[in-house]
């Protein structure tokens, strides 16, 4: 664990705030928090302010929105190249201000710029420096809960960092045995989520990875089911319905119903241009029994990595050109919007019984799972979609 920053006193914050950044132009808007873009004015060091409101509580007292002070803990714990870096706080009677580095970019924007030409060498890199900061993270033991290519923002200079830590979760306590169920968006949700959702570990975390992952190879989500149910239908469908001996307990935790029996189709049928290491690494990250599914320290150390070609160097990636805050063509992206507005637990779809008496209580969990700094922006804000 890094040295911690102190949180500025609350005397004069405003000011104390304006005389060090100047505040440019809002990029992100949501139900706790607003987020500008900024400039530090003793360096030209461009920033993203986020301004959280405090919330009223019923017995009246002013608090702050619970991932807001789970995103504080976390990135004032966590020092590292490839984790999105907080700079400052400052504190006042009715919000608090994070200002944290700005990114212009991030790996769903550039997955989906279809002006963008990918080379294996540059998957390599980004999944080098996404398991950098994800082992980071595991060896200071916090889960972060929501993988996904847009909470992996990209800068200027090609460096790829882990952002969003409104979910994230400390597991060293081992008197903690159950945790919340609300995490991860569906597309990049481990399949043990669906029938014990309260009690995981950092496998999670290594499945959406691999979801990842694969979507940088195919330049479109892997496993983009539409319900919770679907999800799984979807899953199955792509890697075989699991047997006893791919995931001993499985039976037990489906509550003995049958799912239609898919025969797992060989990856390399689908993934034809990656070489048998990538698709070695991909396997090994989507094992459905989380206690064998490769760890990120152990990913870094496959072969994938060590073999040629090598990653392409950060400021040599494929990059956009035009301001990150632009919108997208409108037309252009509908389908996968829709989808992701869509991603939220169904309490009207009925899931094996013992998935659905732990998950009834999960309605609109993956509207991006936090409304906090809009848009996915918990993480600062650094982009406006």
């Amino acid at each position: 664990m890094s040295e911690k920053l102190p949180i500025q006193p609350p005397e004069d914050e405003e000011l104390q705030i304006e005389n060090k950044y100047t505040k440019e132009k809002k990029i992100g808007e949501g139900t706790y928090a607003k987020v500008y873009r900024g400039i530090e004015r003793d360096t030209g060091r461009m920033v993203a302010i986020k301004k959280i409101k405090l919330v009223q509580t019923e017995i009246g007292f002013q608090g702050i929105e619970l991932s807001a002070v789970r995103e504080v803990k976390v990135l004032r714990e966590l020092r590292h190249p490839n984790i999105i870096e907080l700079i400052d706080i400052y504190s006042h009677q009715t919000n608090l201000q994070l200002v944290l580095e700005y990114l212009d970019s991030d790996l769903e924007m550039i997955i989906k710029d279809e002006s963008l030409v990918f080379v294996p060498a540059d998957i390599k890199s980004w999944m080098l420096m996404t398991l950098r900061g994800l082992e980071h993270c595991h060896r200071n033991w916090i889960l972060h809960r929501d993988m996904k290519p847009n909470n992996l923002l990209v800068g200027k200079d090609g460096q790829l960092k882990i952002a969003d830590f409104g979910l994230a979760r400390d597991f060293s306590d081992p008197h903690v045995k159950n945790m919340s169920p609300q995490v991860v968006t569906r597309w990049y949700r481990a399949p043990e989520l669906f029938f014990v959702p309260s009690q995981y570990s950092y496998a999670v975390d290594i499945w959406a990875v691999g979801c990842i992952f694969a979507e940088l190879m195919l330049r479109t989500p892997y496993l983009p089911g539409e319900t919770d149910i679907g999800q799984l239908e979807t899953i199955f469908s792509a890697l075989g319905t699991p047997t006893e001996d791919e995931w001993p307990g499985f039976t037990e935790l489906s509550n003995n119903v049958r799912f239609q029996k898919y025969v797992r189709t060989p990856l390399k049928q689908l993934f034809t241009a990656t070489g048998n290491d990538a698709i070695d690494l991909l396997e090994k990250l989507l094992v459905y029994d989380p206690n064998k599914r490769i760890t990120a320290r152990e990913a870094l150390n496959h072969s994938y990595f060590r073999n040629k070609p090598r990653p392409t160097p950060p400021e040599n990636l494929p990059s956009q050109d035009k301001e990150f805050t632009e919108p997208p063509p409108p037309e252009k992206y509908q389908k996968q919007q829709k989808h992701q507005q869509q991603q939220q637990w169904s309490t009207k779809e009925s899931l094996p019984s013992s998935a659905n008496n732990n998950n009834n209580n999960n309605n609109n969990n993956n509207n991006n799972n936090n409304n906090n700094g809009g848009n996915s922006n918990s993480n600062g804000g650094n982009r406006n979609k």
